[in-house]
Parts: C-alpha cells; sequence; structure tokens
C-alpha cells in the first residue's frame, strides 16, 4: 500500500477518534490541495476527493479544546508520514483571532511516552533562564476520551518571504553552537540533548534567538555535542544513503565538534557513540528508517574499533 492510500486510511481513523459520536457533518478541506502550487505540495491522486465529511457533535476535541483553552476553537489537522513511527496527529487549533495552539494527540503508548516526556521537559524549561533558546509554552496536558493532549503556543517563525531576505534557512553557525550549549547545560553536570536537533525543528526568531520546537525526545546524560551531530547526520540523509551519511558524520566529526572544545579522538568517539544511540533509538522504536544497522553503522563501528 503506497504512502498516500495509508494517510488517508490513517486520517479516517484519526477523524472518528477525535470526532466519535452523531452529529451533522462538515467538510474538512485536503491537503495537499489542488490550489497549492507543486513546488510546495506535489499533487497527488488524493487531490479529487476535495473534502472529507468530518462529524460535529457536543463531544468532539473542538469542544474539549475550546474548553481547555477558553475560547471557540476549530482545528486543522495534519497527517504525517505514513511509516513514522513517532506518527500522531497534530493540530493547528484556530480561534477567532487566528492560531492559538499546536495540538499534539496522543493516540498509541508510544505516542503518548513521548508527549508525556515533551510535556516535562517544557515544563522545565519553563523556569530555566534561556538567551539563545526560546521554546514553546504548555497550554494544556491531560486526556481526552483516553487520548494524551498536549496543546503548545505556537512559536514566531518567520515567513517564507522574511526567511527568503535573509537567505533560506540561515542560521549562523554561532546561534547553532550557542543553543547546543545552552541546552547541553540545562542537566548541571550531566549533559543534555534535545534528541531531535534537525533543520526542520529550528529557525532562527525575529529577536536572533532560537526557536527549538518537538522536544519529544530530550534526555540527559550523553556526550556534549550529540545535537550538533544529529543536525549533521539529519542533513547529510537528505542527499545521501546512510551507511554514506554516517562515514560522514564520522569524518566531519572533528568540525562539528571542535566548538566544544574536543579533541579528534574525542570527536570521532562521539560521533560513534551517538550513531549507536540513534540504533538504539531506532530498536526501542521497533522500527529502522535507515535499514539494518549492520548495513549503515557496523561498518563503521568496526573500521573504529580501536576507540570504542
Amino acid at each position: 500500500m503506497n504512502d498516500a492510500r495509508v494517510r488517508l486510511r490513517y486520517l479516517r481513523q484519526t477523524i472518528s477518534l477525535l470526532f466519535p459520536g452523531p452529529g451533522e457533518a462538515r467538510p474538512y478541506s485536503l491537503l495537499p490541495h489542488p490550489l497549492l502550487p507543486r513546488r510546495l505540495a506535489p499533487r497527488t491522486w488524493w487531490h479529487p476527493c476535495g473534502k472529507v465529511m468530518v462529524p460535529s457533535g457536543e463531544d468532539t476535541v473542538e469542544t474539549y479544546l475550546s474548553e481547555v483553552l477558553d475560547l471557540p476553537v476549530r482545528v486543522v489537522l495534519h497527517v504525517r508520514p505514513a511509516r513514522r513511527v513517532n506518527r500522531k496527529p497534530i493540530l493547528e487549533a484556530h480561534g477567532p483571532d487566528g492560531l492559538v495552539a499546536f495540538v499534539k494527540i496522543g493516540d498509541t503508548d508510544r505516542a503518548r511516552e513521548l508527549i508525556a516526556n515533551e510535556a516535562r521537559t517544557l515544563d522545565m524549561l519553563a523556569g530555566a533562564s534561556l538567551k539563545t533558546v526560546v521554546p514553546p509554552v504548555v497550554l494544556h496536558h491531560g486526556s481526552w476520551h483516553g487520548l494524551s493532549v498536549l496543546a503548545l503556543s505556537p512559536l514566531p517563525v518567520p515567513d517564507r518571504a522574511s526567511r527568503l531576505r535573509v537567505g533560506h534557512g540561515a542560521i549562523p553557525p554561532g546561534l547553532l553552537t550557542e543553543a547546543i550549549r545552552e541546552i547541553g547545560a540545562l542537566s548541571g553536570d550531566r549533559s543534555a540533548w534535545h534528541g531531535d536537533f534537525c533543520p526542520w525543528n529550528i529557525a532562527r526568531g525575529p529577536d536572533g534567538r532560537l526557536l527549538v520546537w518537538d522536544w519529544e525526545r530530550f534526555a540527559t546524560g550523553v556526550p556534549l555535542g550529540f545535537d550538533a551531530l544529529h543536525h549533521f547526520f539529519q542533513r547529510a540523509l537528505r542527499r545521501m544513503r546512510p551507511a554514506v551519511a554516517a562515514r560522514a558524520c564520522l569524518a566531519q566529526a572533528l568540525p562539528i565538534l571542535a566548538p566544544f572544545g574536543l579533541s579528534a579522538a574525542e570527536a570521532r568517539l562521539t560521533a560513534i557513540h551517538y550513531l549507536i544511540v540513534l540504533a538504539e533509538r531506532h530498536a526501542a522504536d521497533g522500527h529502522e528508517p535507515l535499514g539494518p544497522p549492520a548495513r549503515w553503522l557496523s561498518p563503521v563501528v568496526d573500521a573504529q574499533e580501536v576507540l570504542v
């Protein structure tokens, strides 16, 4: 079954969870949409569907969010890629004056665990003295119909025109380094990492600080620099096969980690450690997005046996 079919099936299942029971149906727009430029969302066979009918009633996720956020809410539902292990419904909650929250729905045990970790992390960050990093604020964390619900404040992400004026995705290397260092210092003696510090989870804010979202994978007790390696590796995976990207991560370990004071030997060892931790994460999730570790990880580790 192709990705589009899986997404549509998951969409129908999600709608039945979030809009249960009887009620008059109302239209729900689908994206990608025929009016959206191809360069932003390539057209697929599902465009002729046009609309999905969504039940409306007194007991829906919209009525729940309206109560906990204390204003009338309408939601837009995002359906994530079909084969992501951490896939979950993501809602945009819109009030009378526009977007008021992004809402994550925990519909599986793993999604609930990740959402709970993000809520704990953001509560901790709310009390931290952050100078470089700007995380979302938890507006609500609760349970509805057995589903975890985490509502987060929107971050002031620059619009596309603003990004183009300063250069596409332009984030000064120094800002990335300071953000990673600040995150690393959050746990005192034990270094911390965001856990998914990739280009699509960060943006330069209008005040020059770094906006950072998706804190589900935050953890402590890791070497400083894991976030820098993850940022490099995820970018490399967009243009390289996993095995090549893993070798590049190791080859570039020193320039990646030199800003954090690591020697060449320390940098290579940290890169190996990071790749192993990432493979362990995939194993714990029961999903291998990069393929079997024997193909992309083992050749790199085996070549560095003397270090590990």
